[in-house]
């Protein structure tokens, strides 16, 4: 009697498990992060810094990892109404955000404009674009 009783339970149980719906479930894959400028962060801050972050050129009050300029600087805060000072590009998060929104200003398209436009006077950036091109 209680074989028999486990055999009903296990076919009721098995019966249940067959007529169950299905779940319907659609799984997608992370998508990767898109970084157009990538190769190019990685460029300048081999020309302008060796990637240290703490670089300080005294001549031109460059700092931080993109040797980034006061005048630089004060035209991000005029751009964008932000309060930053030459000091704070030391931070490499800050830093990538100023070269980031001047990056943007141009578009991901024009790597070449980009770096000649960061480094200075398009005119004089002409050995300046060829070493960041051997970095990309």
């Amino acid at each position: 009697m209680v074989k028999r009783m486990k055999l009903i339970i296990l076919i009721l149980l098995f019966s249940l498990r067959v007529f169950a719906p299905k779940e319907d479930v659609l799984y997608l894959p992370e998508a990767p992060v898109i970084e157009p400028f990538k190769s190019l962060i990685y460029a300048v801050g081999k020309i302008e810094c060796n990637f240290d972050t703490l670089a300080y050129n005294i001549k031109e009050q460059a700092a931080g990892y993109f040797q980034i300029r006061p005048i630089r600087v004060q035209d991000y805060n005029n751009r964008t109404g932000s309060n930053l000072r030459p000091v704070d590009m030391f931070d490499y998060e800050t830093a990538e955000r100023v070269f980031l929104y001047f990056a943007h200003q141009i578009g991901p398209y024009d790597i070449e404009r980009i770096a000649r436009n960061w480094n200075g006077k398009w005119s004089l950036t002409e050995n300046y674009w060829k070493r960041i091109q051997a970095e990309l």
